[in-house]
């Protein structure tokens, strides 16, 4: 009997051993983040504001992108927060708060996003697709990489069954004419997800500005483009 027990403790105090060895690795692998967002491609200095027209499912409306100068802390990493609010038929329709945070080498991640659709009246009617890094098995992904390369896909976020958009670098020279900006070098990507295969959209980017359009090309009828671009 108490050399079963030492055999069952020397086995607790290996297994115990190994798992700490992964569990320093893993840390270990773990980028290190910078407490500003600053890739040019996704900038993101508090105060900002983007206002996108467009349409989703047939109703004109707006999109109201706020970086404000709040912050989230999720897994020790200090997140920028960002205030996104959607109105369409005159009524705000969406309602969202977004957690992004980069790294040391450029990368921007997202970190999660807590996301509410309201009725005509104000009410909420949905929360579907909110998630958080570290909370019921959500990883945080790279939303914009820092030197983006064509061909290259990255998951954006995983929160299994929920939310899971990834997007693949198409061309770092599309040209893109909206009411703000007409530049000939912006970054084109594709986002879709294998929660609705059947969707795929296009995003379009300007260095020193951020995301410029968004429209989805098969499966759907969303479409923004940048409006105005303002400095609090």
């Amino acid at each position: 009997m108490q050399r079963a027990a030492r055999s069952l403790r020397s086995a607790l105090a290996i297994s115990a051993a190994v798992a700490c060895a992964a569990c320093a690795s893993a840390h270990a692998a773990q980028p290190a983040f910078v407490r500003a967002v600053t890739n040019p491609w996704f900038p993101l200095k508090p105060g900002t504001q983007y206002v996108y027209v467009g349409e989703k499912d047939g109703h004109a409306g707006r999109d109201v992108f706020t970086v404000t100068h709040r912050t989230k802390t999720i897994g020790g990493v200090v997140c920028t927060e960002i205030d996104d609010r959607l109105y369409t038929n005159g009524h705000l329709a969406e309602s969202t708060k977004d957690w992004y945070a980069q790294d040391v080498s450029g990368n921007v991640w997202y970190f999660g996003e807590k996301t509410a659709e309201l009725n005509a009246s104000g009410r909420v009617t949905s929360r579907e697709g909110s998630w958080q890094d570290g909370v019921n098995g959500a990883r945080a992904g790279i939303y914009i990489p820092a030197h983006p390369k064509v061909g290259q896909t990255l998951r954006q976020e995983y929160y299994k069954g929920h939310a899971e958009d990834h997007f693949t670098v198409l061309t770092l020279d599309a040209t893109v004419a909206v009411p703000y900006v007409s530049p000939t070098h912006a970054l084109l990507t594709k986002e879709f997800t294998p929660l609705e295969p059947g969707v795929l959209d296009h995003k379009l980017y300007v260095r020193g500005i951020g995301e410029v359009k968004d429209e989805t090309i098969k499966g759907g009828s969303e479409r923004w483009e940048l409006k105005v671009l303002s400095h609090r």
